[in-house]
This record gives C-alpha cells, sequence and structure tokens, in this order.
C-alpha cells in the first residue's frame, strides 16, 4: 500500500509553488511554474511534477493545503488554505529552534515575521500595496535595463561603485536609472543600487532580530541580496535550503497537521495561524 503524502501550495501573483512531504514531514518533491492567468491550472502541472519527484500519484494525497495570493483559487485543496504569514511561521518553527525573523521577499509584498523563542509568531509586518522592494520592482528595472532577471545578481556583484537611488517609487527610479544611464554610470553599478533599494525598504518596515533568514523567490535567485543584507547589518543571515518553497513547506506541514488532528494525534504545540 502506498504511503500517503502531504501537499503544500503556494500560489503567488507570479510563481505557483509546490511541496509534496511525507508523513514524517519530510521534503520529498516539489516544483515552480510562472501562475499565468489560470491558477488552478498551473497548480495542477506543479503538482503532478512535485509528486512526480516524490514518486507519488495524486491518489496518495491525504490531505492538502493552500496558501499564497490565489490560495482559494485552487479546487483540489482539502478545503483548508492557510495565510503565508501563518505559512512562513510554520516553516521557520519547523527548520530553525529559537527566536527568529524571517524576511520573506516575494513579487509582489515583503514580510518580516517575528518568532518568540519558543518557535512562536510574536509579530509581523508587510510592506504596504506597493511595488517598491519587491521582486515586481526589479522586474520592472531589468526590463528598463533591458536585462533578463537571471543576470541581476552576477552584474551586482561586479559592481565597484555603487549607485545609490534617491526614490522607492518604481516609477521614479525607472527615470533615475535612465538619467543615470544617460549620465554614464556602469550597468553593474546601478544594478547594486537597486538591489541595496530592496534591502534599505525591508529594514525600514522594522528592525530584525539577531537570527535572520531571507526567504522568497527573489532570494532564490540573487544570493547577492542576501550578503548586502548581512553586510548592511553587520551579522549573519541564515541561508535557508529551497528559500523560495518556504511558503508551500509551510502549508504542508499544516497539511500533515490536519491528518493528525482528523485522527485524534495532533500535538497542539505545532499548528498556530
Amino acid at each position: 500500500m502506498a504511503q500517503p503524502v502531504f501537499v503544500g501550495l503556494d500560489i503567488g501573483s507570479s510563481r505557483v509553488k509546490v511541496a509534496v512531504l511525507d508523513a514524517e514531514r519530510r521534503l520529498l518533491g516539489y516544483a515552480v511554474k510562472k501562475s499565468g492567468t489560470d491558477f488552478s491550472h498551473t497548480a495542477g502541472l506543479c503538482l503532478d511534477a512535485a509528486l512526480g519527484m516524490a514518486g507519488a500519484q495524486r491518489a496518495d494525497i491525504a490531505q492538502a493545503v493552500s496558501t499564497g495570493y490565489g490560495r482559494t483559487n485552487v479546487g483540489f485543496v482539502t478545503e483548508h488554505h492557510k495565510t503565508e504569514i501563518g505559512c512562513l511561521a510554520y516553516w521557520g518553527r519547523h527548520n530553525y529552534t529559537g527566536a527568529l525573523t524571517v524576511i520573506d521577499i516575494g513579487a509582489q509584498d515583503n514580510k518580516i515575521i517575528k518568532l518568540d523563542p519558543s518557535g512562536r509568531r510574536d509579530s509581523f509586518k508587510m510592506n504596504r500595496k506597493c511595488a517598491a522592494g519587491t521582486g515586481a520592482f526589479l522586474e520592472e528595472m531589468s526590463y528598463r535595463l533591458d536585462l533578463p532577471m537571471e543576470q541581476m545578481d552576477g552584474l551586482a556583484r561586479q559592481s565597484t561603485e555603487m549607485v545609490k537611488l534617491g526614490s522607492y517609487c518604481t516609477v521614479f527610479s525607472a527615470t533615475e536609472v535612465l538619467e543615470n544611464i544617460r549620465g554614464g554610470k556602469h550597468v553593474t553599478d546601478i544594478v547594486k543600487g537597486l538591489f541595496y533599494s530592496v534591502i534599505k525598504r525591508v529594514l525600514e518596515m522594522d528592525l530584525p532580530s539577531e537570527r535572520i533568514v531571507m526567504t522568497g523567490g527573489v532570494v532564490a535567485h540573487n544570493a547577492f541580496l542576501l550578503e548586502m543584507m548581512e553586510e548592511m547589518i553587520g551579522r549573519p543571515v541564515l541561508r535557508a535550503e529551497l528559500p523560495q518553497f518556504a511558503g508551500a513547506y509551510g502549508a504542508g506541514l499544516y497539511a500533515s497537521d490536519q491528518e493528525r488532528s482528523d485522527q485524534g494525534t495532533a500535538d497542539p504545540g505545532e499548528t498556530h495561524g
């Protein structure tokens, strides 16, 4: 008889991420695709890919929980969905012990989630409904610079004289970037300045605790952001494994909890909103 699996789906505005866990809450499979215009269809493609990696089938799914921007748009989850804040907090508690600050840089928003020494969520903050400091900001700037997004991290590393931008607004920053290009500034220095703007915007939201871990697709593809964060705050930042899948993994943990609850074996200390 096939072993049951637990699925977490993070339906973001830019990417859909799916994580498949076993009964021991270990990550067996994962997949990510651009969200597109049909969240449910994309989620289905990711689900099948993640299940394939895990050596499982849809019939093996015991519980599935969704989170993210489009969490209510997926028809095949088992009627449960959770907030991104809750899922990221649960992921942080599951993977780390003690007080922790989770900084998630997503396509449309940034989140700072603080966990107390027992791993419980102490507080959280999100940015305003503005693209400044998010993945969408970097994507727009890459368009303005006529650069593929995947090249920005490498270019930022080559900078010798960072260009600091005066505006956080995506519209005004685009104009400022063009002015710097016209003024003869190197693209590498402009890109590092864009990264600096993202980090500064995050740090203005809240002051992180001593132990910090960064998650999200932006961090997964731009590791230099994490290194710049370390330099700006003067202390190390934890390197998360598969940072893009933190939310999906957290949703998978909730799926596992739901199964335990249905069986009357859940540990109340494991669940938190």
